[in-house]
């Protein structure tokens, strides 16, 4: 299967590797100059608890460089998914899928914007990923991907692409409640994210206070109150468990959002914290643990871009 991922952050830049080694056809795009240059240069360099790995990845800036692809991978910032979406329409193949397996609420609508919902896959993983530098990243948690249709039901082209990311040592699942999956992930970031950017710690150390773990448990309850009242059905019995059973799993890793503020680079801050709060008011559910995050971190962020 020919394959573009597009978005070689952390995540983006994990899941190319690991594709790359499986045999896979892939190239990885992003706007990233220094770290496609590097990755060009020198291949990407993998650090995990087995040490390093260099793996010769195909990355370039120039989409419209690329021949058809069967499918778009996207692991794009929610604010890019438009742009991105338009971008890969134009290399993929007539019968081809675009894969999100971004953060947060509402990708994959405006993804079926572009390209219509019967040509859209859905996802969440668990793996965790920290960049550490141009053509460098870290493998800091292990965790499974589970994939479905948008629209529902399950196909052959889904089954393929599980398969082909369990072959490359990313355990995939196909699910049929993309739904329930989307707020799976959704309830786990709000958790998680938010705290660990403004307090500036790694996964793990969010289960290891006291306080931040009340915390992350009082974010969670809000948001696993505004599900029910969305009539979702999340994916597993016990949300607060599930959530320090992430952050353990990922204790290493540093969260998305906390590396953005490290990097001074805008959070994604409205589809996590902020998506339970607008959802919550449509709802009439209280979530006041969760308006004052996201406040906090939108505060963080104009403090940060005028320094």
């Amino acid at each position: 299967m020919k394959i573009a991922v597009i978005g070689a952050g952390a995540m983006g830049s994990l899941f190319g590797a690991y594709l790359t080694q499986a045999g896979e056809s892939v190239t990885v795009v992003d706007i990233w100059p220094e770290h496609i240059r590097a990755i060009q240069k020198q291949g990407l360099i993998l650090e995990s608890a087995n040490g390093e790995q260099m793996f010769p990845l195909v990355a370039t800036t120039e989409i419209h460089q690329l021949e058809s692809v069967d499918l778009v991978i996207l692991f794009v910032k929610s604010a890019a998914t438009r742009a991105a979406a338009l971008s890969a329409a134009t290399i993929l193949r007539q019968d081809g899928r675009i894969l999100t397996l971004q953060n947060g609420l509402g990708n994959a609508e405006t993804i079926a914007d572009v390209i219509g919902r019967d040509r859209v896959l859905v996802g969440t993983t668990a793996q965790g990923a920290t960049m550490l530098g141009p053509g460098r990243v870290r493998h800091a948690g292990q965790g499974d991907t589970h994939i479905g249709k948008m629209q529902g039901g399950v196909d052959q082209f889904c089954q393929d692409v599980a398969a082909i990311l369990s072959r490359s040592g990313l355990p995939a699942f196909v699910e049929t409640d993309v739904r329930g999956l989307v707020w799976g992930k959704l309830v786990v970031n709000t958790g998680i994210n938010a705290l660990t950017a403004l307090l500036r710690l790694r996964n793990g150390q969010l289960v290891e206070l006291p306080e931040t773990k009340k915390l992350l448990e009082m974010a969670v309850a809000e948001a696993v109150q505004v599900a029910k009242a969305a009539g979702i059905q999340l994916p597993y019995s016990d949300p607060v468990e599930k959530v320090v059973s992430v952050a353990i799993a990922t204790k290493n890793n540093q969260s998305s959002m906390l590396q953005d503020i490290l990097r001074g680079s805008p959070t994604e801050i409205a589809v996590i914290n902020g998506a339970i709060v607008r959802e919550g008011e449509r709802l009439g559910v209280a979530t006041p643990v969760n308006q004052t995050l996201t406040l906090l971190v939108r505060s963080l962020e104009k403090k940060l871009s005028t320094c």
